[in-house]
């Protein structure tokens, strides 16, 4: 019987280099599972969940084409907590599902990385064992973002203000990975990559 490989989950806020960070401990051959494109996906094709959603919230909620209405639904829980909510209580579950056959059907390496932007401490309702979190100074965030995405201070700051801070992120962290320009960021992942291999 093979052994379920350790699933490390890897987060950070908008702006913090989280994907990029990700990409390199791909190159180390880590098979990656990325929650958020991942997600799209599933929104898309897994019937159950389309129903569920547009039992919430509408037809509308999906174009003629059979696309996810992205914009609208976005107009429709903007502001509204209780239905965000709802409509997260649809979602995560059929991801995590997904992300548990990912890992017990596919893998076998030592560990894998579950990278989400959205992920608390190890076992609050997710698959992973252990979290690294990759932090970096807001200031250089917006920056990056700024050039990145081509959206306005303003609008980058309030995803932020939404987001975990750094300090919340810490608490839950098995490992942080320092992305501020200033620490070289290979010898990190170096470290914890060796760590996890042991």
């Amino acid at each position: 019987m093979k052994t379920k490989p350790v699933v490390v989950g890897i987060t950070g806020g908008i702006g913090s280099g989280k994907s990029t960070v990700a990409k390199v401990f791909s190159l180390l051959g880590v098979p990656i599972y990325e929650a958020d494109s991942r997600a799209k996906w599933i929104i898309i094709q897994n019937q159950e969940l389309k129903n569920d959603i547009i039992a919430l919230l509408g037809t509308e909620a999906y174009l003629a084409d059979g696309s996810y209405n992205r914009a609208w639904v976005a107009s429709q829980v903007f502001g509204q907590p209780a239905l965000l909510q709802q409509l997260n209580a649809l979602v995560h579950p059929a991801v995590r599902k997904d992300a548990q056959d990912w890992v017990i059907q596919h893998q076998e390496a030592p560990y894998v990385l579950y990278e989400a932007a959205l992920l608390k401490g190890a076992g609050d309702g997710n698959l992973c064992d252990k979290i690294i979190s990759v932090i970096a100074p807001i200031d250089l965030r917006v920056q990056r973002v700024k050039l990145r995405d081509n959206r306005s201070e303003e609008e980058i700051r309030a995803i932020i203000e939404r987001q975990l801070s750094d300090t919340e992120r810490i608490k839950f962290s098995d490992w942080l990975i320092q992305n501020d320009d200033q620490t070289p960021v290979i010898p990190q992942i170096l470290q914890i990559h060796q760590s996890l291999l042991k």
